[in-house]
């Protein structure tokens, strides 16, 4: 099996922590009354992010809905207030 390019698996790590960090802010901007809903779009690995945000979405007392792209291949992440459509 081939190496990834060097630098890649660090490029990997820190997009995904940029993202995370993103989701998390979100979580933190909704649970704490700032906003009713927060989207976090554009996301590279917004797939693999839904797992951990719903996590963390529930600790904060708040909801994730992955916003499926068209051809349902990735997705951005909506944070929403519980009881809020």
């Amino acid at each position: 099996m081939a190496e990834p390019p060097d630098g890649a698996v660090d490029r990997t790590t820190r997009t995904l922590d940029q993202e995370l960090g993103l989701v998390r802010d979100a979580i933190t901007m909704v649970a704490s009354g700032g906003s009713r809903r927060v989207v976090v779009a554009n996301l590279w690995f917004g797939e693999q992010l839904i797992e951990p945000a719903r996590r963390m979405a529930s600790k904060a007392g708040v909801r994730i809905e992955p916003l499926w792209t068209a051809d349902d291949v990735g997705a951005d992440i909506a944070v929403e207030r519980i009881g809020d459509g």
